[in-house]
């Protein structure tokens, strides 16, 4: 019986307990209980009551698990279909401000009405399916369609190469197939108020993860569609004022024109001016740019030359500003730098 079954055993033997009680009776430190109590806290199999030393446990029972983890999940007609009227229809089953701060409920209003306005602007898709989730710890949300793919769409609008291409388009902010009616300003603000942000589409997965300071991309099995996963803190201090204000600053006249583009995310070594003018692409809608080199093994002159000479003299307006870039390719910009001076 491994630590964890042993941890259920003792449990549903004694019904409740304390953090001391349980590391005594399994010999393991209370960091190490703790450990393995989280995400059975998390999923509802442990209800946790009171905070810090006065903290009991209790095994949650069948009649315990609608107050452990509250769930909502509805499918949708996308047919004039409008993103606040499902909000309001959740935030009224979930009890949504009773149970999560502040911030964190203007941070989920923010999010999920510009993601289920995606679907209903963006996905070509009949239905969607929303679900939404109160765990001990945190709020989460998906909404699943089943139309083109946000990739897809990106790539066709922009007549890129392919859809792997599409998330550097989507990263930078201002990128939407409907100038019309969206600014391309959402996603970019969704995916600095989440913890956790993730965007699955045909083969492509994007994360987001804001814990870790990490953007992902991986290649999964093929799915239909999009699905969107948000996690959140339900005592989250994340303030979506603040965030807007890094972003689309006083000096900017509040307007979105500061994006941080991360240069990995597209590769590791770059040779080529092709390169760099794939990477600048839209970058010209900004008023200050940060390349976070970050991961960047190598760069070429061309490339460097492309964005620190060419760009640089073709938008003085721009401000390019670099972070995390490696001792050993400083060099090379240098030396672009002074040859345009």
């Amino acid at each position: 019986m491994n630590t964890k079954d042993k941890l259920l055993a003792y449990a549903r033997r004694r019904g409740s307990f304390t953090g001391s009680e349980l590391s005594k009776h399994l010999g393991i430190s209370r960091q190490a209980v703790h450990k393995i109590l989280k995400p059975l806290v998390e999923n509802g199999v442990i209800q946790k009551e009171g905070t810090t030393r006065g903290t009991i446990y209790r095994i949650t029972s069948s009649k315990r698990t609608g107050s452990a983890v509250r769930e909502f999940r509805r499918v949708y007609s996308l047919n004039q279909l409008e993103e606040e009227q499902v909000f309001q229809e959740f935030n009224r089953r979930l009890s949504l401000p009773r149970k999560v701060s502040k911030n964190a409920y203007g941070n989920i209003h923010y999010a999920f009405t510009e993601i289920v306005n995606n679907a209903i602007d963006h996905s070509h898709s009949k239905k969607c399916i929303v679900e939404a989730r109160i765990e001990h710890y945190r709020f989460v949300f998906h909404v699943r369609d089943f139309g083109i793919g946000i990739f897809k769409s990106i790539s066709d609008k922009y007549r890129l190469s392919n859809e792997a291409e599409a998330i550097g388009e989507l990263i930078k902010g201002k990128t939407t197939t409907m100038k019309e009616k969206h600014t391309g300003e959402g996603i970019f603000f969704t995916s600095k108020v989440a913890d956790f942000l993730s965007f699955r589409s045909h083969r492509i997965t994007l994360i987001f993860d804001n814990i870790k300071g990490d953007v992902v991309v991986e290649e999964r099995k093929t799915v239909k569609g999009t699905a969107v996963e948000f996690r959140i803190s339900r005592q989250s201090k994340k303030n979506l004022n603040s965030i807007f204000a890094e972003y689309a600053p006083e000096e900017f006249e509040y307007r979105f024109e500061k994006t941080r583009v991360l240069v990995k995310l597209f590769k590791a070594d770059y040779i080529s001016r092709s390169e760099a003018r794939r990477l600048l692409q839209g970058l010209d809608r900004f008023r200050e740019v940060v390349l976070d080199f970050s991961g960047v093994k190598s760069l070429g002159q061309g490339f460097a030359d492309e964005i620190f000479r060419v760009f640089r003299k073709s938008h003085p307006e721009i401000e390019l500003k670099i972070e995390n870039l490696s001792p050993k390719l400083a060099p090379m910009i240098h030396h672009v730098v002074d040859k345009s001076k």
